[in-house]
């Protein structure tokens, strides 16, 4: 086995892949850049070597200073993770020729899979099942038109030499062909540098359902069954389980000896995932094969008991498979929900910024985290914005299901946006319950998974209030300690008023919504004023965070945290957020006024499409931003003529800046 390895990636999967290292008894090498000088995964290995400046261009993906890292450090093998070089044929092929072991497949292998096209081909002669539609390599603007007309409507174009959802647009009708094509080429071009594009038909309701193959050196392929990645966002998925709900002992042997003979018509080596449609007849179509470890491993991992990053390491290291296919066993039912740095809401804007509060549900033998961030780090535009993956087992996918939901409730991050609230309504979802899902999940069920905001029950009011009460006292009385006549009625800061009540004021702001309510002392007893009525209110403290609070008649265990100037309660399978409102530091409207267009994310900006001057319609496209791998088209929201420019193509800009202003 490998006494020292380099880990050729980032953020969690670079964690993951030094913990099992460690367990092994292998030394492990980091690589980071200038944003990751402080990042965990760099304190996760025994050393640490910086590569570059924070764009991936100029550090992660300079296969050259790695491999010379590599030799400088006397690691003997590259575990790519994922992304980055990990299907890079070339950056394989270099470190065969450094004699430095790549732990992935061979170069031949990620070549065939890593064009959709030259896939496609080598599939049908492996007689494994396609989605109609045209992969050919002549990349002719009006064939390419001609053969959409062709497939007809709805259709997917998706770009040749990646995957990710990169490159990748759904064309309703032939008259959004061709800016959908251009969008398609475009982000295909920066994100693979190559922007060939197939069209495939679109099909209605399809089930995204993979199966993770492993291969050795000796000829020995098995598949370790298989993860249903259905519920996706922008083509990426959110949610993933395993094994896939619905799925019949005949479709699982089907689908594997499918996936099996996949591989084997490639030589595969190594870990690889073999990704299907499944169609609602029960027909399933061949979609790619991704020549690496796949972000959702870990339910494989939780419903087979066995290690895929070992496996990795071993049969990278000449060894055979450590079990045959009738050796593994389905154990159970696993589910792993991404945690994202983004605005769901706003169509899943990534979002930057500085992880302020992290509170995460208690890991055990049903519940792991993995995560690449702690708390006080920062989540930056130049790199994906998942922040951690949640991945939970049950004895049953009811069991799975109902730790996921509680391991939800249990998770805050503060200081930037993120999903943890969407997840947990996808979580809660009754049709996702029953396993319903499809590709098109998310659009389906927008109501449900977007609901209005809702008034937070009587106990968040009231623990958010007594804590704010136990907090406000706390410092008054520190304050009349440290005043020169601590005796003085003055120096007490209390609610008492001459001939009134003792009554405690408070205006708490949930979202956009204003709550007033109020505390009063009355002949001993302490009263909570709502608008559902008066009740007796009291509370102490536990432990830690953990709270007892006691409205009227009844006593409830509540977890409640202060964050700045927030009250973060935990009740009800959610996390509210109670901000003390202060009318004096209001905040003004920084949105879109005076005819000005704002950055809704930090990021880069990749295309400008009007100059000053020019005539605009609603909904007409003025400007492209990218920025943790999505791009994003900055739209006119009504008619107009473009004033001024502020930023050009290139330009770097935050969260909130004016882009360009109409008249």
């Amino acid at each position: 086995m490998f006494t020292k390895i380099l880990i050729a990636n980032r953020g969690e999967i670079a964690c993951r892949v030094a913990r099992t290292a460690r367990r092994l008894g292998i030394k492990t090498v980091a690589v980071y850049s200038t944003a990751d000088a402080k990042a965990e995964h760099v304190k996760a290995c025994d050393e640490a070597y910086w590569i570059g400046e924070a764009p991936a261009a100029e550090s992660y993906l300079h296969g050259d200073k790695i491999l010379a890292i590599a030799k400088l450090s006397g690691a003997q093998a590259i575990h790519p993770g994922y992304g980055f070089l990990s299907e890079n044929a070339g950056f394989a092929e270099s470190c065969k020729a450094a004699g430095v072991v790549f732990i992935g497949p061979p170069t031949q292998a990620i070549i065939a899979m890593g064009l959709k096209s030259e896939s496609k081909r080598l599939m049908t002669e492996a007689k494994v099942p396609l989605v109609p539609g045209y992969h050919g390599a002549d990349q002719a603007i009006d064939l390419l038109r001609e053969q959409s007309q062709t497939i007809g409507y709805p259709q997917l174009i998706k770009a040749s030499a990646g995957g990710g959802g990169k490159g990748m647009r759904v064309v309703k009708s032939f008259d959004e062909f061709d800016a959908a094509l251009a969008s398609a080429k475009r982000e295909a071009i920066s994100s693979f540098g190559n922007d060939a594009v197939l069209i495939e038909r679109y099909l209605q309701k399809p089930r995204h359902v993979e199966l993770q193959v492993f291969a050795d050196t000796l000829g020995n392929v098995v598949h370790v069954f298989e993860r249903d990645c259905s519920v996706q966002r922008r083509h990426q998925k959110v949610i993933e389980e395993a094994p896939a709900p619905q799925m019949t002992p005949e479709l699982r042997h089907a689908m594997g000896q499918a996936a099996i003979n996949a591989a084997k018509a490639i030589g595969y080596v190594g870990a690889g995932t073999v990704e299907f449609l499944l169609d609602q007849s029960g027909e399933f179509f061949f979609m790619e094969m991704n020549t690496r470890l796949q972000v959702e491993h870990p339910v494989t991992e939780m419903i087979s008991g066995q290690d895929l990053v070992e496996w990795q390491l071993r049969v990278a290291n000449g060894e055979p498979l450590p079990l045959t296919q009738e050796q593994l066993k389905i154990n159970g039912h696993a589910f792993e929900a991404r945690v994202y740095a983004e605005t769901p809401e706003r169509d899943f804007l990534p979002s930057t910024g500085r992880v302020s509060t992290l509170i995460a549900p208690e890991t055990n033998d049903f519940v792991r985290i993995d995560t690449g961030i702690r708390q006080g780090d920062e989540v930056s535009m130049f790199y994906d914005p998942m922040i951690a993956k949640l991945i939970v087992w049950g004895q049953d996918r009811t069991q799975a299901l109902q730790r996921l939901q509680e391991a939800l409730s249990k998770y805050y991050i503060g200081g930037l946006n993120t999903n943890l609230e969407f997840l947990g309504n996808l979580a809660r979802s009754a049709d996702f319950a029953a396993g319903d899902v499809h590709t098109g999940f998310i659009e389906q069920h927008m109501a449900e998974l977007f609901p209005e905001p809702s008034t937070p029950p009587d106990e968040v009011f009231a623990a958010a209030l007594w804590c704010e009460l136990d907090h406000t006292q706390a410092r008054a009385s520190k304050a009349q300690r440290q005043t020169l006549d601590p005796c003085s009625p003055w120096a007490i800061a209390d609610a008492w008023r001459m001939n009134q009540a003792s009554i405690d004021p408070f205006e708490f702001q949930v979202g956009e919504a204003l709550y007033s309510i109020q505390g009063m002392q009355r002949n001993g007893t302490y009263y909570l004023k709502l608008a559902t009525g008066e009740k007796p209110l009291s509370g102490e403290r536990i432990q830690g965070d953990e709270w007892q609070i006691v409205l009227g008649q009844k006593t409830l265990r509540i977890k409640i945290i202060q964050s700045g100037n927030t009250w973060l309660v935990f009740w009800n399978n959610k996390v509210w957020h109670l901000n003390l409102h202060d009318p004096v530091h209001e905040a003004d409207d920084q949105g879109v006024h005076g005819g000005g267009l704002t950055a809704p994310m930090a990021g880069t900006v990749l295309d400008v499409m009007v100059k000053v001057g020019d005539q605009v319609k609603a909904g007409d496209a003025l400007m492209v931003m990218v920025a943790m791998k999505m791009e994003h088209t900055i739209a006119a929201p009504k008619e107009g003529i473009v004033q001024e420019i502020y930023f050009q193509v290139g330009d770097q800009v935050k969260d909130g800046d004016t882009l360009l202003s109409l008249e």
